[in-house]
């Protein structure tokens, strides 16, 4: 598929880590949905010490460019959905029940450093040759996976005539258990059977992208469960 063209960004799921970096397995661990408005991942990069050789006479005898560093990806995603669930694996912060049981809004507490969570995002491809002529797949995504976001927050809120945007603000961080995740995000074979990743991501990498053809997960916006990957063996 040459030169694809990214349109609409059309899910994101996160997923809730431990302390680790790893996946935390069970029912009330991830979290998916599709009513946001944006999500921009900026470099934080930390800027290389120039050396430059001078002689006594002020002439330039040599002179080595300094290597950038790059500390991570500066996360923001805004969102209209007012869910705790999204809210309270993102932040950590916890989660106001009804007398259903049914979550109905959450606590904003002191900050909660330690937390993680993994983000996903799938935008849609634009092109002639995104539905294969064999029926393999449905479309094409560009997918983003963060695999370790840390020091979630959420932004300012003002409430007012106009539409209300959230705003969450997060760091990512490098290496972590993410592993080769505990979905399936990418085809597997030539028959387009649906798998987890076929590599771990590096203990130096912060964010994975690449071409699927297997669909983003439905817009639940409600807790769901992690269960597959590392899970199936614990």
């Amino acid at each position: 598929m040459p030169c694809p063209l990214i349109a609409n960004l059309d899910a994101v799921r996160v997923t809730r880590l431990d302390s680790c970096g790893r996946p935390v397995c069970g029912v009330d661990n991830g979290f998916s949905f599709d009513c946001l408005a944006s999500l921009v991942m900026n470099p934080n990069i930390e800027e290389g010490e120039d050396v430059s050789y001078k002689a006594a006479n002020g002439r330039q005898c040599g002179f080595k460019k300094g290597c950038p560093t790059l500390n991570g990806y500066d996360i923001e995603v805004n969102f209209y959905s007012v869910s705790p669930e999204f809210i309270e694996i993102t932040t950590g912060n916890p989660v106001v029940y009804g007398f259903d049981g049914e979550p109905i809004g959450y606590d904003d507490c002191s900050l909660k450093c330690d937390a993680g969570f993994a983000l996903e995002g799938w935008a849609e491809v634009l092109g002639e040759d995104v539905c294969a002529a064999d029926g393999v797949g449905d479309g094409a995504w560009v997918y983003f996976l963060m695999p370790w976001v840390t020091n979630g927050l959420l932004g300012d809120l003002e409430i007012g005539a106009e539409a209300v945007t959230l705003q969450l603000t997060g760091a990512t961080r490098a290496g972590g258990g993410w592993g080769t995740g505990p979905y399936d995000v990418m085809p597997i074979d030539a028959a387009g059977t649906a798998g987890p990743l076929l590599t771990p991501i590096g203990a130096a990498c912060h964010r994975r992208t690449f071409l699927t053809s297997v669909a983003p997960p439905e817009d639940l916006c409600v807790y769901s469960p992690v269960t597959g990957g590392l899970c199936l063996a614990s």
